[in-house]
Formats: structure tokens, C-alpha cells, sequence
């Protein structure tokens, strides 16, 4: 018997959660964290502890890194094996998804302010790096 499909919840208001198919709306990293956190309790039993996550993202990142080297590096790809980027990356971004809700980070807020630092610290180094205009 498959499974059901996963539906998650837009929050309008904190008070007033809204059902909504997860393919008519545009998933914000709330959205994202919550829609894991949904598949978890759902079909996951359980999360992993952070430590076992810790070492599953260091292991998805290699299979995105061995994508990575076949499709743009100098390696080839194996007989049978095939370019799978997308799914490489979405495998990474699902296990972080995991870390912050163990560890209650929201990637939206800190993702927000990292951008923020960045944009301060480094809004003028690289517009005058002469590596990267050449």
C-alpha cells in the first residue's frame, strides 16, 4: 500500500493555520522546516539524534560532491550512474532542514541575517577584487 501524499500548513496567522496542497503554494524555509517536521512525526518515527544528522549531512554532501566532480570536474561518471543534482542537493537541504528543527534554529530569520552580514561586511571587497573581474 503506498503512502499517503504530505500536505503542510501555511501559517496566515499564528492562531488561524491554514491546510494547503504543498503544490499550489511557493514553500518558504519556514514552510520547508515544518513540511519536514510534519514528514517526521508522519512516516519517520523519529529524528535521528543531531549527532547521527551531523554525520548523514557530511555523507549527503559527498554524494553531491561526487556529482559535482563527474558533471563539472574531471571525473566521468560511472557505467550506469547518472546526474543527479537536483536530488544531491535537496538530500542535503532535507537533513539541514532536520538539524535546525532539532536544534530550534529558523534558517528563514538566520538566513535573512546572514545576508545581512555578509552585505555589510563584504559590499565592497569583492566589486574591487581583480580576480574576479578578470
Amino acid at each position: 500500500m503506498g503512502c499517503l501524499p504530505i500536505v503542510h500548513f501555511a501559517f496566515l496567522s499564528v492562531v488561524s493555520p491554514k491546510r494547503v496542497d504543498m503544490t499550489k503554494e511557493k514553500l518558504t524555509l519556514v514552510g520547508a522546516q515544518q513540511l519536514v517536521d510534519q514528514w517526521i512525526k508522519q512516516y519517520g518515527v523519529r529524528y535521528f539524534s543531531e549527532l547521527t544528522n551531523l554525520a548523514v549531512l557530511t555523507e549527503e554532501v559527498g554524494e553531491l560532491a561526487r556529482v559535482m566532480a563527474r558533471t563539472y570536474g574531471d571525473q566521468s561518471f560511472k557505467a550506469g550512474e547518472k546526474a543527479n543534482l537536483g536530488d544531491e542537493m535537496a538530500d542535503v537541504l532535507w537533513v539541514l532542514l532536520c538539524l535546525a528543527n532539532q536544534t530550534g534554529v529558523n534558517l528563514e530569520e538566520e538566513l535573512l541575517k546572514n545576508i545581512e552580514k555578509k552585505t555589510q561586511r563584504d559590499c565592497n571587497r569583492h566589486i574591487h577584487n581583480k580576480k574576479l573581474t578578470n
